[in-house]
């Protein structure tokens, strides 16, 4: 009995010093992998790639709390990770502070958010499941707008809102099988919650115009 009382104590600990070491292994892969091959570039260099792995961790947490907790920290390893790579790799020195400050802010201020819809969308109750599943439909969908109408790369575009697309269908799917109520909530919030995600992204980049 107190080895069992034990885990249960030590679990989200556990499931968190994991999300860490993701975080950290995400991050240095993200650097590494960036520029091998025109899907890999696209896929790397995307806020998408950060985020949604922070949302299916959050999804595999067993308490929200630890949900909650663990986006954040995600994030923050993520950032070191990726930052300690490519202070290795000659391409990051003092004038990218500002860069990686903002963007560690970034990811702790949404990181929260992020856990949550994760471990929501799997263990959550009520309506509230569809809120989840579109806050997570949104990055991609989000990103797809960016690309498309800030930066004008067509290409990548539809490429991210056809994936944004199939996420939403993927994730309304899950939730009607699983008899969320008001399941048709997802489809109907993500596309607005992504125009939401792109105000936030031009905000974040007027930041770092900022520091540089």
């Amino acid at each position: 009995m107190a080895t069992v009382t034990t885990f249960r104590r030590d679990a989200p600990g556990t499931a968190l010093s994991a999300i860490a070491a993701f975080g950290l292994l995400l991050g240095w892969a993200t650097y590494t992998l960036h520029g091998i091959t025109p899907v890999l570039d696209r896929a790397t260099n995307s806020v998408s790639t950060w985020i949604l792995w922070t949302a299916l961790a959050g999804a595999l947490v067993p308490s929200r709390r630890g949900a909650v907790a663990g986006g954040p920290l995600m994030m923050l390893f993520t950032c070191s990770g990726y930052y300690a790579a490519s202070t290795l790799g000659g391409h990051f020195g003092a004038g990218g502070l500002g860069t990686a400050a903002v963007w560690t802010v970034a990811g702790l201020a949404g990181g929260p958010l992020l856990g949550w819809a994760g471990w929501t969308v799997r263990r959550g109750s009520g309506q509230v499941r569809a809120a989840a599943g579109a806050v997570v439909a949104m990055v991609v969908l989000g990103e797809g707008l960016w690309f498309g109408l800030a930066l004008h790369y067509w290409t990548g575009a539809t490429v991210f809102l056809t994936a944004g697309v199939l996420l939403t269908a993927v994730l309304t799917t899950y939730l009607v099988r699983a008899r969320v109520p008001r399941a048709w909530l997802c489809p109907l919030l993500a596309p607005l919650l992504a125009a939401v995600f792109v105000g936030a992204e031009e905000l974040i980049l007027d930041a770092l115009i900022g520091t540089v």
